[in-house]
């Protein structure tokens, strides 16, 4: 799948792609779990990553037989997630820059996570990065996570575009089998927390969000190009 003249909206999932958050994310899932006598392995990781809030706590819930609802194994990991957030997180290499990038050639941007609304709206707090952004869809504007299409299909409405002309932008296996059944172009992220993902339905793989292989994909100014 290829961008006929450069895409004229981007799409961004946003934890491991536009901030290191997987590792805070790992350490709310060993608190958790912990505290239940279980253990948080790359295996669970495996299977969650890229997954809604329901999808992730049902797994914990089926995998150790625990007797407590999804919604609030939810409530607590969030709690835990929020409190870890005040250690402080990094950018992904080249996130800033393509930020840039994307206002200077007046290419509009949005958010699609898996992630529920409470922790989307506390990691956009960092540098304001929230507010430079169209508009963010979370696990709790949608009925179908990732890998269905859904999230994508809605950000490409939202746009006012076809889906192809959208460049979607993941590190998830579940992210970028969602951004091709929506028929939307994807560029993965390959980084250390993603090292067991399936690259198959990436059009582009890079190590930096402002690679040239990245940027190559992009209209050279938006819709008015």
């Amino acid at each position: 799948m290829t961008i006929g003249h450069g895409a004229i909206a981007v799409a961004f999932d946003m934890d491991g792609l536009m901030f290191e958050t997987e590792s805070i994310y790992w350490k709310s899932a060993e608190i958790l779990l912990g505290r239940r006598g279980h253990e948080y392995t790359q295996e669970i990781c495996d299977a969650v990553m890229g997954r809604t809030p329901e999808f992730a706590f049902r797994y914990f819930i089926q995998t150790f037989s625990l007797s407590e609802d999804w919604r609030s194994l939810q409530r607590e990991s969030e709690d835990i997630f929020v409190e870890l957030l005040k250690d402080g997180y990094e950018t992904q290499p080249g996130f800033p820059e393509l930020l840039d990038l994307l206002e200077e050639r007046n290419i509009p941007r949005c958010v699609c996570t898996s992630s529920a609304r409470r922790v989307v709206t506390e990691v956009l707090k960092k540098d304001g990065i929230g507010e430079r952004f169209d508009f963010v869809l979370t696990s709790d504007d949608i009925t179908r996570g990732k890998p269905d299409p859904e999230v994508y299909q809605l950000a490409a409405r939202r746009f006012g575009v076809e889906a192809g002309a959208m460049l979607v932008l993941e590190d998830s296996s579940a992210g970028a089998a969602s951004a091709r059944s929506a028929g939307a172009p994807c560029c993965m992220l390959r980084a250390e927390h993603n090292f067991n993902a399936d690259f198959s339905n990436a059009v582009a793989v890079v190590e930096r969000l402002d690679a040239p292989e990245l940027v190559a994909l992009l209209a050279p100014c938006g819709k008015d190009a």
